[in-house]
């Protein structure tokens, strides 16, 4: 028998999601864990070895955002999936601020779910964002997650440094969102409907303007992507 792809960790209270969740994992060739209660699956993410946690929102005991808020804390490396409402954009926001690194949407499609579910374990496997880069006099250290300009910082996370030096590295041209499905959340296919970049460039402008004095650097050229201010 081969062993499992990879270990995840699945923390939902409804029975019968919880009960698919695991089926699929388990039909795809992953080892699974199925937790019904957010302090016993907060527990587990931190106490058990696993490859991806996989998060409801509400939850009895500890909702799903304090949980991925803990991990962060305790295993920043750790790939975090939260499971959201249909249409609750603001769990979504909220999730990643929490630290997720991408969201699903219930009710999902196995299609769906299994593009994430291995995007995020490519991800989390190919770190592009290990280095350091200088632009607009602001430092982005993949190491620390900070950027710092002069006397201030903001602390970034690692798909924002990643975001980052992607950008950086692609300067000279307008870079697509496709291109960052592909290239930085390593979807198999990035034509899946998403709002993860438009989320992630959202807040990655605002600590960038922090910093620089209100300028974003991140350019949106409209029906194409993105690239970076020239700089001055």
């Amino acid at each position: 028998m081969e062993p499992p792809k990879a270990r995840v960790l699945v923390v939902e209270d409804d029975p019968a999601i919880l009960r698919g969740l695991c089926d699929v994992m388990v039909f795809n060739g992953y080892g699974v864990e199925g937790v019904a209660d957010g302090t016993e699956g907060c527990q587990a993410a931190l106490s058990g070895q696993y490859d991806l946690v996989m998060l409801d929102v509400m939850l009895p005991g500890m909702d799903g955002f304090s949980i991925c808020r803990e991990i962060r804390r305790h295993r920043p490396a750790q790939p975090v999936i939260i499971l959201t409402a249909k249409g609750a954009e603001d769990d979504v926001v909220t999730g990643f601020r929490a630290g997720a690194d991408d969201y699903v949407s219930k009710p999902f499609s196995l299609r769906e779910l299994m593009v994430r579910v291995e995007a995020v374990l490519r991800r989390s496997g190919k770190p592009t964002g290990d280095e350091q880069i200088r632009y607009a006099d602001i430092l982005f250290d993949g190491l620390t997650l900070q950027a710092t300009c002069r006397d201030r910082s903001q602390a970034l996370t690692r798909r924002e440094m990643d975001i980052m030096v992607y950008l950086f590295r692609h300067r000279d041209r307008i870079v697509s969102k496709a291109d960052l499905l592909s290239e930085v959340w390593h979807y198999t296919d990035p034509n899946v409907e998403t709002r993860t970049v438009d989320i992630h460039m959202l807040k990655l402008r605002k600590k960038i303007a922090s910093l620089a004095g209100s300028r974003s650097l991140i350019q949106t050229v409209r029906g194409e992507g993105y690239r970076l201010e020239p700089e001055r």
